[in-house]
């Protein structure tokens, strides 16, 4: 069985659901989903990773360290687009309270506000808002939140894509214990959380220049801080590649020859399966030649 980050009706539970059609447990934070995954509760979880408007998802990125190992295993795209949802028979002109997720009335100001008369109140998710919604008896006459929430509680959808950002995406990763990792495919991202030796000058510069050096792109990189004293930071990086392609496997041995730490989160396939634009300086054949060479030194 999966965990997800839940309630059921978020865009974590529209994630999962592409991935798995099978009952799954929900958990009412990301720590709890992956505690799960670690006492061995759930085979994996489902948890927000990243969003394309507000960035890196903290609580995701400190708990993946926070305890016994985990491995990501596959990232999941979402579109981030919201609805309008009301009980059969409520027409839009009729519609004066609103519940939703203060995130959301964030992203939906704009139409928001060609309801003048429509008074908005916060709820603790968008799935919840859906949820008090169709509940008879409820003072409220609409939800904003993902279709997925309007369609569980069999909510009417009045308007779709009301977001202002229509182009938002969030990513999710699924979670499991360290395991084999999945086979490269030629598209694929490898996560890391390195730690510097010292706070000092240059000192995340040395740590991209093993990335550069051996031509492999970075996706991502985020400063988190390690909660040991104020000013101390570690790095959560998303590079392109996997850990068996040679440029990546020399890359993480350069990591772990000048930082005290490198946290291997695993290296998965992309989801929107894209390859990396290669100098074929960095090929494997490259490196494998050049290595070659080198031995070649050594003969008499």
């Amino acid at each position: 069985m999966l965990g997800y980050f839940g309630p059921a009706g978020t865009f974590t539970h529209q994630a999962l659901l592409t991935i798995s059609k099978d009952e799954a447990r929900p958990y009412a934070s990301v720590v709890g989903a992956l505690a799960a995954v670690r006492a061995g509760e759930v085979r994996g979880a489902v948890v927000p990773i990243e969003n394309s408007v507000e960035g890196g998802v903290s609580a995701t990125l400190d708990e993946l360290i926070n305890g016994d190992p985990l491995m990501i295993r596959r990232e999941i795209l979402v579109r981030v687009s919201f609805g309008l949802y009301v009980r059969p028979g409520t027409k839009l002109e009729d519609v004066r309270e609103v519940l939703t997720h203060g995130h959301a009335a964030a992203q939906c100001r704009k139409f928001l506000a060609k309801l003048p008369h429509a008074n908005v109140t916060e709820a603790g998710s968008t799935a919840g808002a859906a949820e008090e919604v169709a509940r008879e008896g409820s003072r409220y006459d609409a939800a904003i939140s993902a279709r997925v929430a309007g369609q569980l509680y069999g909510l009417e959808e009045l308007a779709y894509e009301i977001e202002d950002n229509t182009g938002a995406v969030t990513r999710f990763v699924e979670v499991t214990r360290p395991d084999t990792v999945p086979m490269r495919t030629g598209a694929d991202k490898t996560t890391l959380v390195v730690f510097m030796a010292e706070d000092q000058s240059g000192a995340l510069l040395e740590i991209l220049e093993q990335f550069k050096v051996r031509g492999v792109n970075l996706t991502r990189i985020e400063s988190r801080p390690t909660k040991k004293t104020l000013g101390s930071y570690c790095f959560s990086i998303d590079a392109e590649g996997h850990v068996h392609d040679a440029r990546m496997a020399e890359t993480l041995e350069g990591l772990a020859r000048i930082c005290p730490q490198v946290y291997f989160l695993g290296s998965y396939p992309r989801a929107d399966q894209r390859a990396p634009k290669l100098d074929t300086r960095f090929s494997d054949e490259s490196f494998t030649s050049a290595t070659d060479w080198v031995a070649s030194l050594d003969q008499d």
